[in-house]
């Protein structure tokens, strides 16, 4: 069984890779991918077979996935390129005989509002049309999201658009892992996972801060326009402060909340809690 993984280079990528390996699986049966080789230097050494994949390079993705019996869709990161982009991919395996692929969409793509969606949903569209079977990997928030802005919360409080609307986050490792799963898994194919860890308020979010870092951390709740404001002074361009957002806006009507067990039941126990998490990224 042969596995290609695309955007192996980033951080979701990554840890799939590390994830197969973990569940034995061969690393000569891994097969990573993205546009900087180089970057996937150490996996080459451990093993694992490393190809060149560019979305918009159509050649580049028919001999990364040549021999490949399932593949591993990361979403792209070029917000406005991504339908296209995937589609080139879907097509490239599609031509090179992979015989399923699991998708990494987002939360309730074919019902959501939110701006990141519709290319999700676009894609997920055209792997129906494609004929091809696969799985949608439909992906909360990251909890990185979050943690990653630990030194901003503790110097100038969190601030957003949520209101008291729950996420159900979880980290990329966890998202991982259940990737994984699906593809060393039997009976994922038609299968629609929903995606997310144990949902938390910003309100809730200030208090694990402030208990973990013993300072006191608020959440001050902005309106739409006002937060998008404070991201673009903060140094984000328009459109992808307007992105931004959106997500909060999202999280207070409830978009990013997740009820069920889809992760909990891929990975085979609880998702990483938020206060783990954030304790985890103050330890260093």
């Amino acid at each position: 069984m042969s596995i290609v993984i695309t955007g192996a280079t980033g951080h979701l990528g990554r840890l799939v890779v590390e994830s197969l390996l973990s569940r034995g699986v061969p690393a000569e049966e891994i097969i990573a991918t993205g546009r900087r080789t180089e970057a996937l230097a150490d996996l080459a050494e451990r093993g694992v077979v490393v190809r060149r994949a560019d979305f918009d390079d159509e050649a580049s993705l028919r001999e990364a996935f040549a021999g490949a019996e399932k593949l591993l869709l990361v979403s792209g990161s070029e917000v406005g390129q991504r339908a296209r982009q995937h589609g080139n991919a879907i097509s490239a395996a599609k031509a090179a005989g992979v015989q399923f692929i699991a998708y990494t969409s987002i939360l309730r793509a074919d019902s959501s509002t939110l701006l990141l969606a519709a290319e999700h949903l676009a894609t997920e569209q055209l792997l129906a049309q494609a004929g091809v079977p696969h799985a949608l990997l439909r992906n909360g928030w990251y909890i990185e999201n979050y943690t990653g802005q630990l030194p901003v919360y503790l110097e100038h409080g969190i601030a957003g658009a949520a209101g008291t609307g729950k996420v159900s986050a979880a980290t990329r490792a966890d998202f991982a892992e259940a990737a994984a799963a699906v593809l060393t898994g039997d009976g994922h194919e038609g299968a629609v996972y929903e995606l997310g860890g144990e949902p938390f308020t910003m309100a809730e979010l200030a208090e694990v801060v402030s208990a973990a870092s013993g300072r006191t951390v608020s959440y001050t709740d902005l309106p739409l326009e006002q937060y998008q404001a404070v991201l673009v002074g903060a140094g984000l361009p328009e459109p992808v402060a307007a992105v931004f957002a959106d997500g909060d806006r999202g999280v207070a009507d409830g978009e990013l909340f997740v009820e069920g067990s889809d992760l909990d039941k891929l990975i085979g126990r609880a998702p990483t809690t938020l206060t783990d998490a954030v304790a985890a990224n103050l330890r260093g």
